[in-house]
Order: structure tokens, then C-alpha cells, then sequence
């Protein structure tokens, strides 16, 4: 009970938890003991660990929390667990935990490492090991109960942690004074004065405002001719016959494709007489603008690709 005496003082507010596996004999002998610990003033609660979470203790109530330290406890504490004892701790509160662990890591127990980094995450600081026993763990009925493959592989580590000294969610303004630095002197005034700005300094008589339109000269503003717009060649081939690279991004494989649909674009048809635009009194037998109404001379008339067929 070294641990108990470093972690308890006089007049503090104590919380035991106990589990199923505890005896009743055994529970009553440890309170007691703490009770002797915290007398005269001091005030021990005791709190079966599943019920903790819904047992609705105040904030910062406890001086200290005592888990499975009880014996015969096995109870492996949940972070759900660890977290409201960071919640009802005092801070500065001190916490003393008893836990079965399994050093090599399995999968039913945690780790000594791996417990410490739980406290940790729960909101627990200046975690330390107390120490580890070897042990079969007994429950109630005297029974031995393995928490491993064997009682071999089962190990009862103690771990030591505190709550900050200050509440969870508490902030506090950080005061950032400014620290003369050693073998330097004071600021230069003239550099001070060189990167100081005031409103008279901006004075709109004094400044000499540069024109945008000077920056361009004549031939800024020339229009470029549209072959300089067009895309060069950005893969193989001459210069007759451009083809565009794989993944093109300069802009010739759309150039390429806008010349191939203009290519593939119907083209009217020519009059063998001359007379087609007439009307249908001065078109011969196969001519291809037969039903259609009469037009100027020049005018562009396309032809639906039906006539076509039809004629």
C-alpha cells in the first residue's frame, strides 16, 4: 500500500470502484483502509465501475479515483470509463489504477504501453507504472479466472496518472511580451521612420501617379495576324499534312477537327444550264433544284441529301 500512502492525503474526497469479482470481505478491508488514509475530514465513496457512467458526479468532485484496486477486481476500464474519471477529477486529481494486462500484447488484454497511452487520450497526464505482479485472479466464488490462454500469460499491472491543473475546455489568454535580444541594440530610428506610413505621406500632390497606357508601345497594340493564332505542329509529320500529338493541349487537335467537319460539309450543287434559278419551267429533267422555288442568281441553296436521291 506504498502506492495508496504517495497518492492519498488528509480531508480529500476519494472514489474506490469496485466489480463482480471483488469479494464482499475484500471490498469492505480496502475501504477501510483508505478511510484511515483520509481521516480525519476525508470522505470515501464507493462505485460499482459499470455504473460509473450513469452515475451523474459533478465535475471536478473527486481529490482521487481509485480503480481496481480492490482485490479479485479484473475489470479492463473502457475509454468511455477513463473519460469520466478525467471528468469528475479535481484538477491536479490524482488517479491510481490496477488493470489485467497482457505483456505480449493479445488480443483479449491490452498492453502495459497500450494502457498508458489510453489514460493518456482520455485527458491524463504524468502517467507512470507502479509496477506489475504476476498473478492467477480469483473471483468472489473462489474460483480462478484466466483472462489469457493461461494463467501464465496474465499480469496485473498498477498505473499513476493526474488531471492537468486546469479544467477540460478552460482557455486562458497567452500574454506575448516582447524580450530585449542579448548584444543587440534598440531599433535604428531612421529605420523606423524609413517604413513608417502615415496618411500625410500619401498625399496625392506629392505622388506621381504613373499612366497604364504608357507601359504599351505600338506594337503592343498591333492585332496579330490570325496564321500566328493558329496551333503549330505539335507532333509527327510535315508541314502538309499536321497531325496532333497524343493528349494535345496546344490547341491543334481541335483545329484539326474544326477543318475535318468543314471538309465533310455539303457543298451546293453546280447548274449544268445555268438556268436552275429560274424555277422549274427552265430546269431540265435531272436537274437537282426541280421542286424547289426559284432564287436569286449566286445565291447559296442548300440541297436536303433526299433530292439528291430522288434525282
Amino acid at each position: 500500500m506504498v502506492a495508496l500512502k504517495d497518492c492519498l492525503s488528509r480531508s480529500q474526497s476519494v472514489l474506490v470502484t469496485w466489480d463482480g469479482s471483488c469479494a464482499q470481505g475484500a471490498l469492505q478491508g480496502f475501504v477501510s483502509e483508505v478511510q484511515a488514509l483520509v481521516a480525519p475530514g476525508g470522505r470515501v465513496s464507493v462505485e460499482n465501475v459499470e455504473r460509473l457512467i450513469s452515475s451523474a458526479h459533478a465535475d471536478s468532485r473527486f481529490d482521487a479515483v481509485l480503480l481496481g484496486l480492490v482485490p479479485g477486481s479484473t475489470t479492463v476500464h473502457s475509454t468511455e470509463v477513463l473519460e469520466e474519471v478525467a471528468r469528475i477529477l479535481k484538477p491536479g486529481g490524482n488517479v491510481l489504477l490496477k488493470e489485467p494486462v497482457d505483456p505480449g500484447a493479445g488480443e483479449m488484454l491490452r498492453s502495459p504501453t497500450q494502457l498508458s497511452s489510453a489514460l493518456k487520450l482520455s485527458g491524463l497526464t504524468e502517467v507512470t507504472q507502479v509496477g506489475v505482479i504476476l498473478e492467477v485472479l480469483q473471483g468472489p466464488d473462489g474460483m480462478q479466472h484466466h483472462q489469457g490462454p493461461s494463467s501464465s500469460d496474465v499480469a496485473s499491472v498498477t498505473l499513476a496518472a493526474k488531471k492537468p491543473n486546469y479544467e477540460v475546455g478552460s482557455s486562458q489568454q497567452l500574454s506575448l511580451s516582447r524580450r530585449p535580444v542579448p548584444g543587440k541594440s534598440s531599433a535604428d530610428p531612421a529605420a523606423v521612420k524609413l517604413w513608417t506610413l502615415s496618411a500625410n505621406d500619401m498625399n496625392d500632390e506629392d505622388v506621381d501617379l504613373l499612366d497604364s497606357d504608357e507601359l504599351l508601345d505600338q506594337d503592343d497594340l498591333k492585332k496579330p495576324p490570325p496564321s500566328s493564332l493558329q496551333a503549330g505542329g505539335c507532333g509527327e509529320g510535315s508541314e502538309k499534312k499536321r497531325k496532333a500529338c497524343k493528349n494535345c493541349t496546344c490547341g491543334l487537335a481541335d483545329e484539326l477537327e474544326g477543318e475535318k467537319s468543314q471538309s465533310a460539309a455539303p457543298k451546293p450543287a453546280s447548274s449544268a444550264c445555268g438556268n436552275c434559278y429560274l424555277g422549274d419551267a427552265f430546269r431540265c429533267a435531272s436537274c437537282p433544284y426541280l421542286g424547289m422555288p426559284a432564287f436569286k442568281p449566286g445565291e447559296k441553296v442548300l440541297l436536303n441529301p433526299g433530292h439528291l436521291g430522288d434525282s
